[in-house]
């Protein structure tokens, strides 16, 4: 049916449409409307991006570094996982008051 229209005249055949809808004097109002949620948007977006760094920055230590803090703090790591040895020595460093609890 509109095969004719391309990408910038579909995007102001839209614009038209709008207009004829809303009016010349809501146009502003829905224009800030339409601005302000992108910018929450993207706000969002960047919130999730720096949370995601954050969790890659927690990752780095290595399995090495991991196993010499535990050993350290005076915990055995054999046979452990990584997650178990980080919830020992949470457990231990909260023990020992190096941490808050």
């Amino acid at each position: 049916m509109f095969e004719f229209l391309q990408g910038g005249e579909i995007v102001l055949l839209l614009l038209v449409i709008v207009l004829l809808i809303w009016g010349p004097t809501r146009l502003p109002q829905l224009a800030r409307g339409i601005g302000k949620a992108l910018y929450e948007f993207k706000r969002a977006s960047q919130g999730l991006l720096e949370e995601e760094e954050k969790s890659e920055n927690r990752r780095k230590i290595s399995d090495e570094e991991l196993e010499e803090i535990a050993r350290r703090l005076g915990i055995d790591t054999r046979g452990k996982t990584r997650s178990q040895l980080v919830e020992e020595i949470a457990r231990e460093a909260r023990r020992q008051n190096i941490i808050e609890h």
